[in-house]
């Protein structure tokens, strides 16, 4: 006997259009978090309420009374340190960066920054790693724009005819004939032949440190006049 919730939804029924409809939502990524996304979340609650909980009972017992505000003080300064933890760790997610966290960055996590950061700015973005050296693959969720980005270390560039300045990200043609628009990021700041070879090439932009940080920071390429 087959169990009426096991059921398949009968096509237009109330229950078959909800279920189209959540589909969707999570195809697009819209779709809430489900009950295994937010369990640890509740387990990892429960397990600091109690904990904080024979903490305080334990001072009291210790300590009396004395102990008892140690340990709320104790526990207010941990919840305010963690607070900003995931605060800080919320807006990394999203794609928000300061100066001192890019700074610290390795290879892998800079790639990682810079792939939230295109996600926020409403970007599909797909690893595309080649000869073992990372490289972004980026769509507009309209499919009009394509990226790809690639990532040149501070100590690649060239020692001379160093630009005065970091080397601004131009409009320096249209994309080239793949229609791809290829952006080059590198921490640190572009020498005269670099603007003058991305000059010359069809939909090259180069992304220096200081150009990097703002992107980082909340602006998006456009602000930083990525053509459309």
């Amino acid at each position: 006997m087959e169990l009426w919730w096991k059921r398949p939804p009968v096509p237009g029924s109330r229950r078959s259009q909800r279920d189209r409809a959540v589909a969707e939502l999570r195809a697009q990524g819209r779709y809430g978090p489900e009950l295994r996304d937010v369990a640890p979340a509740f387990v990892g609650l429960a397990l600091a309420v109690v904990g904080s909980v024979f903490l305080l009972v334990w001072l009291h017992r210790t300590l009396g009374v004395g102990g008892l505000v140690l340990g709320v003080a104790l526990l207010a300064a941990v919840a305010a340190v963690g607070r900003r933890w995931r605060r800080a760790t919320v807006r990394r997610r999203g794609g928000v960066y300061t100066p001192a966290e890019l700074s610290v960055l390795g290879e892998h996590g800079l790639v990682a920054a810079v792939e939230r950061m295109l996600r926020r700015d409403g970007w599909d973005v797909i690893s595309m790693p080649d000869e073992g050296r990372p490289r972004l693959y980026a769509r507009d969720r309209g499919g009009r724009r394509q990226l790809d980005v690639a990532f040149r270390a501070a100590d690649e560039a060239p020692a001379g005819g160093a630009a005065e300045g970091p080397a601004p990200l131009r409009e320096v043609g249209r994309p080239g004939v793949d229609g791809l628009t290829r952006v080059v990021i590198s921490r640190g700041a572009y020498s005269r032949t670099d603007v003058l070879w991305a000059s010359r090439q069809g939909g090259v932009h180069l992304v220096d440190g200081r150009q990097l940080r703002r992107w980082a920071a909340g602006d998006s390429l456009d602000d930083l006049g990525l053509p459309g």
